[in-house]
C-alpha cells in the first residue's frame, strides 16, 4: 500500500478542506486515515463498517479483544450508537468536545469488531480541529485506537507515525505535535457512579465535580490476569513499551541519583531525568522530562522521550516512578505498563 502523507495546521482554508473531503473519501470507502487529536495520533477506519475496524486491528498488529473507540463530532450523537444517560450528559457538558471517553451500553449500530465483541462502546468527542472537521466530512463516527504498532509508545508526532503506519494505511495527516501526549480518559457509567478504567488528563479531581462517586478499576494499577477481559483499551496488554527494558525506580529523588551513578559506569543508560538532575548524571543519554512537578509537561513528552530513547542505543532505560494522584496517576498508568511493571525500590 502507498501512504500518501499531507499536512494540515488549519482546517478552514480551502485546501485543507480538499484534503480533508479526499480523507473522508477514504474512510467511507473502507480505508485507513491517521489523524491528530489533542491527545495522540488516531489510526481511523469508518466506525460503522465491521471490515474496516478488521484492518485497523491488522495495521496495527493489535489483538481482535482490545476494544476500539468511536469518534463522534458532537456529544449528542452518541444516541445513534448507544443507550446514555442524564450522567453522559452532565460529563459531556463539562468536558466535551475533550480528552474524555466515555463507556456506556451500545446499539446494534456499532459492529462487534469494533468493541471486541463486548455489549458496550466507547465513546469520545475530540477537540481537535482536524480531527473533528474530518469526523463530519465523513459524516459518520470514525473507529480510532492509537496509530502505532501495537505495543509500542503512542504518536504524538507524525514522523513516528510515518515510521510505524508507512505502507499500512492510505493517508497520514500531519496536524503537528500532540497538545496533552497521553491518551484520553476513560470511563465506565454504571448507574450514578463512574468506573476509571484508564486515567487521563481529565482527572480523578475532574471528575468528581461532575460524579459524587468515583471507583478506580484495579487494572488502572495492576496486570488483568489471562482471562480477564478488557474493557477499554490499554488495561491488559503491554504497552507504550520501547524496545529497551524500561525500568521506574522508586526512592527518594537523591537515592535514585545515586542509584543512577552507579549504573552508569556498568552499562549503557538512557534516563528520562528531571531538569536538574542533569548536570549530576553525566555519562549517560539524557532525556530531560522537564521539571519534578510540572507533570502535564512530563505527560507531553513521555512518549516521545521513550521512543527517543530507543534511538540512543542504550541497553536500559531508566525513570523516576510518577506519584498516583492527579495527573500523576495517568503517568503511572502509561509507565507501568511501558516497563511491564519493573519497579525498583531504590
Amino acid at each position: 500500500m502507498t501512504t500518501e502523507f499531507v499536512k494540515i495546521t488549519d482546517p478552514s482554508v480551502p485546501e485543507a478542506k480538499g484534503i480533508l473531503e479526499k480523507a473522508a473519501d477514504i474512510v467511507r470507502s473502507g480505508g485507513l486515515v491517521v489523524f491528530p487529536t489533542e491527545t495522540v495520533y488516531g489510526l481511523g477506519g469508518c466506525g460503522t463498517d465491521e471490515s474496516a475496524a478488521k484492518k485497523i486491528y491488522a495495521a496495527k498488529g493489535r489483538p481482535a479483544d482490545n476494544p476500539l473507540i468511536l469518534h463522534i463530532a458532537e456529544p449528542s450523537e452518541a444516541e445513534d450508537y448507544c443507550y446514555t444517560s442524564p450522567l453522559y450528559y452532565e460529563l459531556a457538558k463539562a468536558f466535551m468536545p475533550g480528552p474524555l471517553t466515555v463507556i456506556m451500553p451500545k446499539k446494534d449500530s456499532v459492529p462487534s469488531s469494533v468493541t471486541a465483541g463486548l455489549d458496550t462502546v466507547a465513546l469520545r468527542c475530540p477537540e481537535h480541529p482536524v480531527a473533528n472537521a474530518l469526523i463530519r466530512a465523513v459524516g459518520s463516527p470514525i473507529a480510532a485506537p492509537s496509530a502505532n504498532l501495537s505495543g509500542k509508545p503512542s504518536p504524538t508526532r507524525a514522523d513516528y507515525v510515518f515510521e510505524d503506519m508507512n505502507g499500512r494505511v492510505d493517508m497520514i495527516i500531519d496536524g503537528g505535535e500532540s497538545e496533552i501526549g497521553l491518551e484520553s480518559t476513560i470511563v465506565m457509567i454504571k448507574g450514578d457512579k463512574l468506573i476509571l478504567l484508564r486515567p487521563g488528563a481529565i482527572t480523578c479531581d475532574a471528575l468528581s465535580l461532575v460524579a459524587k462517586n468515583i471507583e478506580i478499576a484495579p487494572a488502572v494499577l495492576e496486570m488483568l490476569s489471562e482471562d480477564e477481559k478488557p474493557l477499554s483499551p490499554g488495561m491488559k496488554y503491554k504497552h507504550y513499551a520501547p524496545d529497551s527494558p524500561l525500568v521506574l525506580l522508586d526512592g527518594e529523588e537523591k537515592d535514585v541519583v545515586n542509584y543512577l551513578q552507579s549504573e552508569i559506569r556498568l552499562k549503557k543508560c538512557a534516563i528520562l531525568c528531571y531538569d536538574d538532575e542533569a548536570g549530576m548524571l553525566e555519562g549517560a543519554c539524557l532525556l530531560p522530562v522537564g521539571k519534578k512537578d510540572d507533570l502535564t509537561a512530563q505527560a507531553h513528552s513521555l512518549f516521545t522521550l521513550l521512543r527517543d530513547a530507543d534511538k540512543t542505543g542504550c541497553d536500559v532505560i531508566y525513570a523516576h516512578l510518577p506519584p498516583k494522584t492527579g495527573l500523576g496517576l495517568a503517568l503511572y498508568n502509561r509507565m507501568i505498563r511501558a516497563a511491564a511493571h519493573t519497579i525498583k525500590k531504590v
